[in-house]
């Protein structure tokens, strides 16, 4: 492990690239959805498509390019020009509309369109998530993991808090923009901001002179993490794998139908939905700095017990006020929305947070390349092929239904039970965390 202080060119990579990566995966993660639900088809099933998809791409190229910076020696290209194209195809969302497909194509079906464009928003989603996952999930955690040594807990801490910066960012900020501009004027400003990014790392990114090139077997790098005694060696590491996925399954129940939740069943405007999100997100990153400097050195997975504990509350009071509230009481659904998801939010940030700064203390230096494709395997393929797909089933089940004046169709409303199923799942948690303590 690299014993050195973290200066202020490496304190200007991490914040610089942790920032900007969090908030271009928030707003595929919120906007993208709300795009494809908004302006091509009030469908649930093709946001519950593009989002499985996208965890299987982003898991395998995580998986590839993790290797491919362990035997090419660099990280610094792979984060620059990765954000670079990065950038420029989210940009190129911008010329995505029903409109230009019937154009470019030819066509006058209105079925045919609507496919059509349903198809190009996911394949191309499917081509940037690779950009993003080689450069923001390979490259750049195996770079923090490289140069931040003794100051990880540091580094970690402080980039931990750029998920709720950047939703806060994106939930507060962008909605705005989509309302002034609409959703082409956000994908040029995110995908702009992205490009330039990758642009100003080709000088101000510096890999570890300790990064060597590895000349070792591709297939062999692949295979181990999946093997038997590398999974016995790091029996800490894959528990907390395990626990991610299940946390992440528990939220991927909710998450991609959030915004689209509060716009349906809600009946949010984009101004109300943003400052709930926004003053959500403000609230849980003032408690999130405030337990950060009470919690310094206690033990990990105990607070893990707690926030999980804290999580599976939030959900079940945002279920429990859905179905109790009287939802044309528009201020008091405001803020007690506002509320209950101030207390799921804190716990899915500290879950998050301390999940993630176990699986990076508990990861050999020697081999932080070739397991963040199995770090992805948990923390987005699992997750984002299961839960999506619950929370889907859940919203077909639950036959909360409206026809868009737009096309005609039915359209299914996300449902209160995503919450109460999320809960569900994330109970689930106790028994990895449970196997670690019996292992101490």
């Amino acid at each position: 492990m690299n014993n050195h202080n973290l200066g202020g060119r490496l304190w200007s990579v991490l914040i610089l690239f942790g920032l900007v990566g969090q908030i271009a995966w928030a707003v595929e993660n919120i906007y993208f959805n709300l795009f494809i639900y908004n302006t091509i088809s009030k469908s649930t099933s093709s946001v519950t498509l593009m989002v499985q998809l996208s965890g299987i791409v982003a898991t395998f190229t995580t998986l590839i390019a993790g290797i491919l910076t362990d035997k090419v020696g660099n990280r610094k290209y792979f984060i620059s020009i990765g954000y670079l194209l990065w950038g420029l195809l989210t940009l190129s969302f911008a010329f995505i509309s029903k409109e230009n497909t019937a154009e470019w194509f030819q066509l006058s079906d209105t079925t045919q369109i609507i496919s059509l464009t349903i198809t190009i928003v996911i394949t191309l989603d499917c081509i940037m998530t690779a950009f993003g996952s080689t450069s923001n999930d390979a490259a750049f955690n195996a770079y923090v993991t490289d140069n931040t040594g003794e100051a990880r807990s540091l580094a970690e801490g402080v980039l931990s808090a750029m998920p709720l910066l950047a939703m806060l960012i994106v939930a507060g900020g962008f909605g705005i923009i989509v309302n002034a501009l609409g959703y082409p004027g956000l994908f040029v400003s995110v995908g702009t901001m992205m490009s330039v990014s990758g642009l100003i790392g080709i000088w101000l990114i510096k890999d570890n002179p300790n990064l060597k090139k590895q000349n070792t077997n591709f297939l062999s790098d692949i295979s181990y993490g999946f093997k038997i005694n590398v999974i016995r060696e790091n029996r800490k590491l894959y528990l907390y794998f395990f626990a991610m996925g299940i946390y992440g399954i528990a939220s991927q129940i909710y998450m991609p139908y959030l915004i689209i939740y509060m716009q349906e069943y809600l009946k949010f405007d984009v101004i109300q939905y943003s400052i709930v999100l926004a003053g959500v997100i403000l609230g849980a990153s003032l408690i999130t700095v405030l337990l950060g400097k009470y919690f310094d050195g206690k033990n990990k997975d105990k607070l893990l017990i707690y926030f999980s504990i804290l999580y599976i509350f939030g959900m079940l009071s945002l279920y429990t006020m859905s179905k109790t509230i009287d939802l044309n009481l528009k201020t008091q659904v405001m803020w007690f929305t506002g509320f209950t998801s101030l207390i799921l939010i804190t716990g899915f940030v500290q879950v998050l947070a301390l999940l993630g700064a176990q699986i990076r203390d508990n990861t050999p230096t020697a081999n932080t390349g070739k397991l963040q494709g199995i770090r992805m395997i948990f923390f987005v393929l699992i997750p984002m092929y299961v839960g999506p797909m619950i929370g889907e089933f859940i919203n077909e089940r639950t036959n909360l239904t409206y026809v868009d004046p737009v096309n005609g169709l039915t359209a299914h409303v996300p449902s209160p039970e995503i919450f109460l199923f999320g809960a569900i799942v994330c109970f689930f948690i106790f028994i990895p965390i449970s196997l670690l303590f019996k292992g101490k």
